[in-house]
């Protein structure tokens, strides 16, 4: 399928909303193409060089339009996608374009890896004392809380291109465990030098039998 192309330095996850402040003339052009034609484009992330892959990504609602012809708009990410081929400029256009191939998603969660998934980043959380919002099991899927799990921009790019639902339920599995790990270690170093300097008891100890050899 061919698609025009937005190419950025960040990975947005099916399903997820996607605001832009559009600025440069060749996407000022894109969206407007979008508003009149009803056609969505395609995100591919700009990672070490290249382009591979990315996400499509339809158009909702321009927000603010500023007197230089910028705006604000808001998008929603559909659907992961592989590039086949890229043109810096498309034939009577000023933005890029090219060919995709959409992943084929592999719909095979495990409901208990994905209540793993949801209790260890709970368990992040509560680490990180920060404020965990309810998750609705029913809409739950590996996409919803990628963002909010502390994965490198590597790691999202990573997750991005993987087709299926229970490979990527364990690929956030294994980081949440990684990173409460390391975080735990972090807080047992944090007690060990908040407690150095402080009066402290210790237990008598009995040298009666003790002999020196």
């Amino acid at each position: 399928m061919k698609l025009p192309l937005f190419p950025l330095q960040s990975v947005f996850f099916p399903g997820e909303t996607v605001p832009l402040h559009i600025f440069e003339e060749r996407y000022k052009q894109l969206m407007h193409d979008c508003l009149r034609e009803a056609m969505t484009f395609g995100i591919p992330v700009y990672v070490d060089n290249t382009l591979s892959f990315g996400t499509e990504v339809q158009l909702k609602e321009v927000v603010n339009t500023y007197k230089d012809g910028s705006m604000d708009v808001v998008c929603v990410a559909r659907q992961a996608f592989r590039l086949v081929s890229f043109q810096p400029v498309w034939p009577r256009k000023l933005y890029p374009g090219g060919e995709v191939r959409f992943l084929d998603p592999i719909q095979d969660a495990d409901p208990a890896l994905t209540e793993a998934v949801i209790e260890a980043c709970k368990h992040l959380y509560r680490l990180m004392e920060l404020p965990f919002e309810p998750v609705r099991r029913e809409v739950f899927n590996s996409f919803t809380l990628a963002h909010k799990m502390g994965l490198s921009f590597q790691q999202e790019y990573q997750l991005l291109q993987l087709a299926s639902e229970k490979v990527r339920l364990q690929f956030l599995l294994d980081h949440l465990k990684q990173t409460i790990l390391v975080l735990g270690q972090l807080q047992q170093t944090r007690e060990r030098i908040e407690m150095n300097g402080h009066f402290r008891n210790f237990d008598p100890l009995d040298f009666k039998d003790y002999k020196v050899e």
